[in-house]
């Protein structure tokens, strides 16, 4: 499978795809890559017999027409920043296309859509799908405090802090390979946290016989973290990584994290079989709680997989 040098963004015109639109510009202009931009609409199907014992049909041409607005509107947006991108209208389901498309991109970028209040904190059927199925990494962007104003095209916070959860397991080993190129890229500072639950009474450590010297268990998690991390930066000595094993899930800890961080890398082993296209539970709720964007790469990104299928129907590119 061959990953093309761009940034795949889903747009649809709201506040938070606008937010994740500067962010995956801020992106591709770190790593030196293009935009590509994709609106996708699906039509509802009509049960509405006409005369002649058929179906409705419905004249799209007003969609594609709004479709292209919001694009042209995008495209306008990061011109500003001085990236190269191309837009296309895409008819189908948004997640179905967006993990289509993903076979061939560096990275895949999209907002959140909660429904307000705490619902905010839930994601939409876009930013919880598309992490679990894509073929490159996925960065799911918050909804920034305060909302977006569409005519501020000032550009976004750089990323200069990046925290990346390691375990030990083949997935979170591809997240720290990512969260190295993030932090490469970008000139970050990065963190590696592994997460040892051990609070009282409960947690992994309350389940060892109580002559286990808890205190020993924890050192050798942390040489094991120093080993994994000094194994990935091998080709990198000159790349300074933080090493923390706290008391705590995972997905508590990067979530705690996140409210002091531009960016969290976390890995997703699934299930297996059919279940491992859903996203594990550290991955999901990270995604659900953080306070910041969120990149989750999964095994599937660098196992590789067959070539766009055409099953997508694209419009074109609006602006080559």
């Amino acid at each position: 499978m061959t990953h093309d040098d761009v940034v795949l963004v889903g747009v649809d015109g709201s506040a938070t795809s606008l937010h994740a639109l500067d962010w995956a510009a801020a992106e591709a202009r770190a790593h030196g890559l293009r935009l590509k931009l994709v609106c996708s609409y699906a039509l509802p199907a009509f049960t509405a017999a006409s005369l002649d014992g058929g179906y409705a049909a419905l004249d799209d041409t007003a969609i594609q027409a709004g479709a292209k607005a919001v694009l042209a509107e995008a495209q306008e947006r990061v011109e500003h920043r001085g990236v190269p991108s191309t837009a296309s209208v895409v008819t189908g389901d948004a997640a179905a296309v967006l993990v289509e498309m993903s076979r061939t991109a560096r990275m895949a970028v999209v907002g959140t859509r909660g429904r307000g209040g705490f619902a905010d904190r839930l994601l939409g059927t876009v930013s919880s799908a598309l992490p679990a199925h894509a073929y490159c990494p996925t960065v799911v962007v918050p909804a920034r405090p305060g909302g977006v104003d569409p005519l501020d095209t000032a550009p976004v916070e750089p990323v200069r802090r990046i925290v990346v959860g390691v375990d030990g397991s083949p997935a979170s080993d591809v997240a720290l390979r990512h969260a190295i190129r993030e932090a490469k890229a970008w000139g970050a500072e990065l963190t590696a946290v592994a997460g040892v639950p051990v609070g009282s009474g409960s947690g992994l450590l309350a389940w060892l016989p109580a002559a286990v010297d808890h205190e020993a268990v924890l050192r050798d998690i942390a040489e094991g973290l120093d080993v994994v991390i000094d194994r990935a930066v091998a080709d990198d000595p000159g790349l300074e990584v933080k090493r923390h094993v706290l008391d705590g899930t995972g997905a508590e800890l990067l979530t705690e994290f996140s409210t002091a961080t531009d960016l969290i890398v976390v890995g997703s082993r699934g299930r297996g079989g059919f279940a491992g296209l859903l996203l594990g539970s550290t991955s999901q709720a990270v995604l659900h709680h953080s306070a910041c964007p969120v990149m989750v790469v999964t095994r599937r990104c660098e196992e590789g997989g067959a070539r766009p299928t055409g099953r997508v129907r694209d419009m074109g590119d609006l602006y080559p």
